[in-house]
């Protein structure tokens, strides 16, 4: 059943919870995606076969939480993981990053380690603003994105995406991949080598630039972006089960 919950900033989010042991486990969704997409919805009902806490939300403007999708920017949307947490769980969590939610995920790690009990990421996109699309834009749009605050750029999963000047700018301030970044806890790093929205480089990138005791990164041979078909989601649910068997 979908809850909600306002953050002291003001910005309502809804949310899913189910109950069980600890440590519980958090599902972050990606880009422009929202808490009703196959890999989440699969990991709650594994994670309650399990008897284990599950939380799954929307950032805002995403899915059924307030805001607008165009207003929103990768601090704002860590203060709402931040704060949904903090919120809604208790003790150290096993994060489940998608994506987007890998950068969040990282984030909560330097932020709030004394919460993260383990780590898994599925297809990470840490610094994407800065590392994909600033990257990837020309002179002059670059220059376009500068004067109007917006672009529009296509996307296979449906509307144009909105690409604005403040996402960009914002993201400049949450940069992980620039500064030494400690993961000192179990963490699985999964990545399909068809993904045409993360580079398979990035993965390794990741797994080179952190630094912790106990990093595995498991390269899927013709897995894409979606990482949602069947044997995708038995990978997901055993590396989560792996870390849970390795925390201390």
């Amino acid at each position: 059943m979908t809850e909600f919950l306002t953050t002291p900033q003001g910005r309502e989010i809804a949310y899913n919870r189910t109950e069980g042991q600890g440590p519980g486990i958090v599902f972050l969704g990606g880009f422009r995606s929202d808490m009703e997409g196959t890999k989440a919805l699969s990991l709650q009902q594994w994670a309650q076969s399990q008897g284990r806490a599950f939380l799954r939300f929307d950032y805002s403007g995403h899915g059924r939480s307030g805001g607008a999708f165009e207003d929103g920017a990768i601090g704002d949307w860590f203060e709402d993981a931040r704060d949904t947490i903090l919120a809604l769980t208790d003790g150290p969590q096993v994060l489940v990053g998608s994506s987007m939610g890998g950068w969040i995920a990282l984030l909560l790690c330097r932020e709030m380690p004394d919460r993260v009990a383990g780590l898994v990421t599925i297809a990470a996109a840490p610094d994407f603003t800065e590392d994909g699309y600033w990257a990837s834009f020309d002179s002059d749009t670059k220059h376009k994105l500068e004067t109007d605050g917006r672009l529009e750029i296509p996307s296979e999963y449906g509307a144009p995406l909105v690409i604005t000047r403040r996402l960009i700018n914002e993201g400049r301030t949450r940069l992980v991949m620039r500064d030494p970044l400690s993961l000192p806890f179990p963490a699985r790093f999964l990545q399909g080598t068809q993904d045409e929205a993360v580079p398979v480089d990035w993965a390794t990138r990741l797994l080179d630039h952190a630094d912790g005791p106990d990093m595995h990164l498991t390269l899927v041979k013709g897995a894409d972006h979606r990482f949602s078909d069947e044997d995708c989601l038995t990978m997901i649910e055993y590396a989560v089960s792996e870390v849970l068997t390795r925390i201390p």
